[in-house]
């Protein structure tokens, strides 16, 4: 199987300069991470459970709102289309997408909450994860196509991040409209129904989303015939699957081709595949050739996994790896 070169023909300034006029849309499932910091030093007398004393808390965009903020923190233009709820954790996303300058064309859903991450963090572990979500209404949902591809006249790749909240019911047409006006569409899947996902430029699975579609495989040349099928069979130009310690692979017309991974410290895996997405966009938006987006993509999941929680990277600490 084909390796990367570990060398990137570009240097921070070229790249940010490259980026600054790459347009990305983002669609898909919104949501608000909050974390809850706090000290453990003891065990509970109700049950076995440590007992956090929470000192700090902490909001952060989550799904694809952390999508786009990746896309921003690259300094491409990125605008971001989904649900949130009337409530106060979406009142909290608005003013997170203002403060980072990300443009927001985002759907009130009167009925249905906005989706929440808490995540109680304990001695820099995480400790727990609580989910708040209900998916959104029909009534919310209709018309989105058309606001999708009317933002698509201004975007040169289109990401859709799919979490299954609900917020990508269109997400077959969408990829179609996008294709019919020359943009690529990246999808960050979900579940075992990839057949919706058909026509897309790339998809990006990983190991065990790939495992729920194709089944195991046996080795590397079971991976590979097993990968190539499905793309083929589903009209797909770039299949990359994202591989943790053994980096990512591209399966293209071309064959396979791997990249290794960052030798770097795991810390936390939270929103890695959002910045992988988000970083592969931003690149093929600023006109990178896949190839160069994916090793781009590559350095930017090894970074991010050495932070706390969801995290962005910049286009100096990408020519700096």
């Amino acid at each position: 199987m084909a390796q990367a070169n570990d060398v990137l023909p570009r240097q921070a300034g070229a790249l940010r300069a490259a980026m600054a006029a790459a347009r990305v849309l983002v669609v898909g499932d919104v949501m608000l991470d909050r974390y809850w910091f706090g000290d453990v030093d003891r065990i509970s007398p109700e049950a076995p459970v440590p007992v956090v004393r929470v000192g700090r808390t902490e909001i952060r965009l989550g799904g694809a709102a952390n999508v786009a903020l990746n896309v921003r923190g690259l300094g491409a233009d990125a605008r971001l289309m989904g649900v949130i709820g009337r409530d106060e954790p979406g009142d909290r996303v608005r003013e997170l997408l203002e403060r980072e300058h990300i443009e927001a064309a985002l759907t009130v859903d009167p009925d249905s909450p906005t989706t929440v991450k808490l995540r109680v963090i304990g001695r820099q572990q995480q400790l727990l994860r609580i989910d708040f979500e209900e998916p959104p209404g029909e009534a919310t949902l209709a018309g989105k196509l058309d606001s999708v591809r009317e933002a698509l006249l201004q975007a040169s790749v289109l990401v859709l991040s799919d979490y299954g909240k609900g917020a990508l019911t269109d997400v077959s047409a969408m990829i179609g409209a996008a294709r019919e006006q020359g943009c690529a569409a990246i999808v960050d899947p979900k579940g075992d129904d990839y057949a919706r996902y058909r026509g897309a430029t790339v998809l990006t699975p990983n190991r065990s989303e790939l495992r729920e579609v194709v089944g195991r495989w046996r080795d590397e040349d079971d991976l590979v015939r097993r990968a190539q099928a499905l793309r083929t069979d589903l009209g797909i130009d770039h299949l990359l699957l994202t591989r943790s310690e053994e980096g990512m692979t591209l399966f293209s017309d071309d064959g396979p081709w791997s990249v290794a991974a960052a030798a770097r410290e795991v810390f936390d895996v939270s929103g890695a595949g959002d910045t992988v997405v988000a970083v592969m966009a931003a690149a093929l938006a600023a006109g990178a050739p896949i190839r160069e987006a994916v090793t781009l993509a590559n350095r930017a999941g090894g970074i991010v996994v050495g932070k706390l929680g969801t995290a962005t990277v910049t286009a100096e600490e990408l020519c700096a790896s």
